[in-house]
């Protein structure tokens, strides 16, 4: 049996989720491609693709091969390059997924720029604010904000950024000024819908650190909706520099007691593992430890 093979159409069987797609691919028959995959099945004594008249799946140990077998295969490729003398291609498919705000706001315009530069490659971003599992779907590189990472992720910081206490001019105009973080409590506070920690912010200066049960009537689960929130005077909130930078540099947004800070907030990049990287994960994950840090908001 040609292992190699057998790996390339079991991979792409998962991917195009069709054995018809990757016997067009390879060009080769249906039925090839499908004995292929079912010897390697009976081989390793573990059924990895579950099928049916209308779909085909992975199973859960379908899931845990192809993602090893991804690497196995970049690790081949890689060897053959080499042993020809030639210098492999940053190509193929890259699955990112992140965070919205950070998505919208950020991520986007670096994907075009990072793209322009590999024209050989193709990046599917996928946003959303919860915690993939990133072997079960397939996602290559993730972002995460925050240090609340998953227990055995395997993460890269690559910047940070400090939080501050802000509202809109119109907000604050007729509202007793705040001089310390107790003032909070007398105030709309508008924060991030499911927060563990609910309205209770812990702020610090220098060492002195505070806590305070802020209260407020209105919470969202989307960063952008709180910048836009603020900034139409609903309150006070606590954002990263990076979300808010621009507005309080067009004084539409002003800080509030800006002698304390938030706990900073981390930005990772987030792997399934420490081998087998492709060369465009790769490649990706170092072009961003590049140039978030010299983003406006954030620092290394």
């Amino acid at each position: 049996m040609d292992t190699i093979r057998s790996l390339q159409y079991l991979v792409r069987a998962v991917e195009l989720g069709s054995l018809s797609a990757v016997a067009r691919e390879h060009g080769t028959t249906q039925p090839t491609v499908s004995k292929a995959i079912a010897a390697l099945e009976d081989r390793l004594g573990v059924r990895l693709l579950e099928r049916s008249t209308s779909s085909l799946s992975p199973t859960v140990q379908g899931l845990r091969f192809y993602e090893r077998s991804k690497g196995v295969l970049e690790d081949y490729a890689q060897a053959v390059a080499d042993a020809r003398g030639e210098t492999q291609a940053a190509s193929g498919l890259l699955r990112v997924n992140a965070p919205v705000a950070l998505g919208q706001f950020l991520l986007n315009a670096l994907v075009q720029e990072f793209l322009a530069q590999y024209p050989e490659m193709e990046i599917e971003l996928i946003l959303n604010d919860r915690m993939v599992d990133l072997v079960e779907e397939g996602v290559d590189v993730a972002l995460r904000l925050g240090s609340e990472l998953p227990p055995n992720a395997i993460a890269r910081k690559i910047a940070s950024s400090p939080r501050w206490l802000v509202a809109a001019p119109a907000y604050l105009k007729g509202r007793a000024r705040l001089r310390q973080p107790e003032d909070l409590t007398a105030h709309d506070y508008i924060r991030f819908a499911w927060l563990s920690t609910g309205g209770m912010v812990e702020l610090h200066q220098g060492e002195r650190r505070v806590q305070v049960q802020t209260h407020g009537r209105y919470r969202v689960n989307n960063a952008l909706a709180i910048r836009e929130s603020l900034a139409m005077g609903g309150g006070i909130g606590l954002c990263p520099a990076w979300l808010v930078q621009d507005l309080l540099a067009s004084r539409k947004l002003t800080r509030v007691l800006p002698g304390w800070e938030g706990t900073t907030q981390d930005l990772s990049l987030l792997y399934p593992s420490r081998r087998h990287q492709p060369l465009r994960a790769r490649l990706f994950m170092d072009f961003l430890q590049g140039r978030f840090p010299e983003m406006a908001g954030f620092e290394a």
